[in-house]
Parts: structure tokens; C-alpha cells; sequence
């Protein structure tokens, strides 16, 4: 039989229970509809985390406090604070491998200023801050060495800030009172929205960190220290050697572990990748059950179908069919079944992600190669399963299936 026949042969049978087929490839649409969309919101939410990532600056590595021992536990970076701001001098003198350094110095503060108060965290930070993050002014200017060197009592606030103290009014100039200590605004920062963490980052003030050392926070030790190396590819030799200056600053000597932390950029992204590739793959895999669902529905009704078309197929091995034809002409329609329902959940997937999207307001990428992907599985699902009931079919006895009631 012609392939032409075939697969209009295999309509006219699909067509004669309209319903019955809809409800056939229910399980293959809601199957393939339930990749598309969980892979969309998994690949979205991974463009989205490193889209995150990258807002935190350009070649970014991170010297965190080290891991305190309670009871020989370790207790996770960061409870053992012993970074100071001779070690940030130490390593501008020294370090050979980085275009900027700047000590992080949070504290939270309530703000007065503008049209009310409010309540967020001020950063100490050095003028190298902003290359580091690779974060831009949109008015003003960024504070200097001098102000640095002078503890200077000036700042530059995020968009956050700008918005809620200083609302259709430019700030710059005005005075913000941090903790009643007086401090003049000289920027503000561009928009950058959330970090990987969804915290707020324009939501902030930055200051000189002697300023905030010495008028607010008063402590010794630092949180962080932020550098960037001069390019992608010297980050490693970056890190070792801030690793090396680090040992030398607080002299550790060799064979003790270290009393602080270093992490890069892509290490911080590497981990929330592999994070969702894992709930990605997961939530997919447990959307394609519905497939293998589909293709039993698919096998059940196709059994059905020989059962009612026994005498049609002793009608067509009587003048002349073939086993194979009889093979062929059950296996087009089991997978034009499949490949029906591939189809319609493709569909289903797009508008439900465009639904979602709208509604919750999350990020999703679609992907044109899953979409391929699932419809061609949906139609090896109905080669597999239609095999079965397709050989059935053809295994009948020409005299048998014309006698069959």
C-alpha cells in the first residue's frame, strides 16, 4: 500500500471516533504540554540566576571570613571573622594579578532624609567598588581616595532609596541623615533588581569604608573583601595568589587550614546552575511518566480497535493484503495518534507557559530543540506501544478474522 493511502486510510479510522482518539492522546498532550513547560520554567529560571550572577560584577572573586570550630564541627564560612583593613592594604601592595580591591563593610541603619525614613543596609566600601561590580551612576559622581583617606561624610544611594526618601526629586546635594550622623548624597546608582539570593541590591547606600568604620560600625574586622581580576582567564592564578598573600597577612604557617574563604564568580554560578539543571531535569522526568501513561492508553484503545476490525482485516488479507501491510497500516495509526497529540501538547505547552508568565510574573525560556525533541518522542512512544497491537493484527488467520462476530 502507498504511503499516500496509508496515512489517509489511518485518518478516516482515527476520525470515525473523534472523541475516543481526543481522549487517546490525552495523555500524550498533557505529557509532551508538561516537558515543555517545566523545562521553560527550569531554563528560565537558570537564565534568570545567572543573569543575577553577572549583575554582581566582572571577574568577581569573593575573600570571605573563615569557618569557626565548635566541638570540632566545622561551622560554615564566615563565623570566624578575622579580615581587617590591613589585609585589603596588604593586598593592593602586593597583588599583581587584580585591576581593583575594595573591603566590604555592612552595617544596618535607619535613614532620614527627603520625605520620611527608612530603614536599610550602608555599605563601606573603596573607590574601586563600582568597576568591581560594574555598576554605573546615573547622576552624580562616585566619592574618591580623598574621601576615603579624609573620612569624608558623603554617600551615594540605589535607586530603592532614591525612590522612597527623595520621590520626584533629585537627591543629589540633599543631606541624608544615617544614624544621626550627617552625610551629604553625591550619587545614585543605577538600577540593577535582584541578586541570586532575590534581595533587593538597589536597595543600598555606599560610603567611604573609613567613614562607616569609624562613624557607624565601629568594629575592627571586615565582612568581605571584593577584587577583580584583570580577566576571566586570570582568575585562577587570581585566586592562588590572594590565597598565598592571605596566608602571608595573617601568617599561617604551612600545614595549618585557613582562616578564610575564596570564592569566584563562577563557582558562585556553577552551584545555583547545577541546582536547577537537577530540579529541571527532575520536574521534566516526572512530566514524561505522562508520556509512557499516553502510550499504554494508546496500546489499550489500539487492542480495542483490532478487536472491532477483525473482519475488515480478514477483508483485506481475502483480496490480497499482506501480514506487512496489516503491520504498516496499525502502526501509522498508533502513530499518527502520537504524533497528533505531540503536536496539541506543544501547543498546550507554549500557551501554558505564556499563561504563567503573565500571571506569576516568572522568567521562562522556551526551547524550539525540546520542542523537537518531545514531539519526536511522542511518536517513537506510538511506534512502541502501537507495535504490539499492531502485530496482533497482522498475525490473524485470513478465515478466522472472517468469521469473527
Amino acid at each position: 500500500m502507498k504511503l499516500k493511502n496509508l496515512f489517509k486510510a489511518a485518518y478516516i479510522s482515527i476520525a470515525k471516533n473523534k472523541m475516543r482518539s481526543l481522549l487517546t492522546m490525552l495523555g500524550i498532550i498533557i505529557g509532551v504540554g508538561a516537558v515543555i513547560v517545566m523545562v521553560a520554567i527550569g531554563q528560565g529560571a537558570q537564565t534568570q540566576i545567572q543573569n543575577r550572577i553577572n549583575s554582581l560584577g566582572t571577574n568577581l572573586i569573593i575573600i570571605f571570613p573563615g569557618a569557626a570550630r565548635q566541638g570540632g564541627v566545622n561551622m560554615g564560612a564566615g563565623t570566624f571573622t578575622r579580615l581587617t583593613l590591613n589585609d585589603v592594604e596588604f593586598i593592593k601592595k602586593n597583588a599583581v594579578n587584580l585591576s581593583g580591591v575594595s573591603p566590604v563593610i555592612r552595617t544596618g541603619a535607619q535613614l532620614i532624609g527627603g520625605v520620611g525614613n527608612w530603614s536599610t543596609f550602608v555599605f563601606g566600601v573603596s573607590p574601586d567598588y563600582l568597576n568591581i561590580r560594574s555598576w554605573a551612576l546615573s547622576s552624580g559622581y562616585f566619592f574618591t581616595a580623598s574621601d576615603v583617606r579624609s573620612h569624608n561624610k558623603v554617600c551615594v544611594i540605589g535607586q530603592t532609596v532614591a525612590e522612597n526618601l527623595f520621590p520626584d526629586q533629585d537627591p543629589i546635594g540633599q543631606q541624608l541623615r544615617i544614624r544621626n550622623v550627617p552625610f551629604r548624597i553625591i550619587g545614585v546608582l543605577t538600577e540593577k533588581g535582584q541578586n541570586a539570593n532575590g534581595q533587593d541590591q538597589d536597595d543600598i547606600v555606599l560610603a567611604p569604608y573609613t567613614t562607616v568604620q569609624f562613624r557607624l560600625s565601629g568594629w575592627r574586622f571586615i565582612g568581605q573583601i571584593l577584587c577583580s581580576a584583570v580577566s576571566p582567564d586570570m582568575i585562577p592564578q587570581a585566586e592562588d595568589e590572594l590565597e598565598n598573600l592571605m596566608r602571608q597577612a595573617h601568617k599561617i604557617p604551612d600545614g595549618e587550614e585557613d582562616d578564610f574563604t575564596i570564592r569566584n564568580q563562577t563557582e558562585i554560578a556553577e552551584a545555583a546552575q547545577s541546582t536547577t539543571e537537577v530540579l529541571t531535569s527532575l520536574l521534566a522526568s516526572i512530566a514524561g511518566i505522562s508520556l509512557i501513561v499516553g502510550g499504554i492508553g494508546i496500546m489499550n484503545i489500539m487492542l480495542v480497535s483490532v478487536t472491532e476490525r477483525t473482519r475488515e482485516i480478514g477483508i483485506r488479507m481475502a483480496i490480497g493484503a499482506r501480514s506487512s501491510d496489516i503491520l504498516v497500516q496499525f502502526l501509522v495509526e498508533a502513530t499518527l495518534l502520537s504524533l497528533s497529540g505531540g503536536l496539541l501538547g506543544i501547543l498546550l505547552g507554549i500557551a501554558a507557559s505564556k499563561f504563567i508568565s503573565n500571571i506569576y510574573g516568572w522568567y521562562i525560556t522556551l526551547s524550539a530543540f525540546i520542542m523537537i525533541v518531545s514531539f519526536c518522542f511522542s511518536g517513537l512512544v506510538g511506534i512502541f506501544f502501537g507495535f504490539y497491537p499492531a502485530k496482533k493484527a497482522s498475525s490473524l488467520n485470513p478465515i478466522d478474522a472472517l468469521r469473527f462476530e
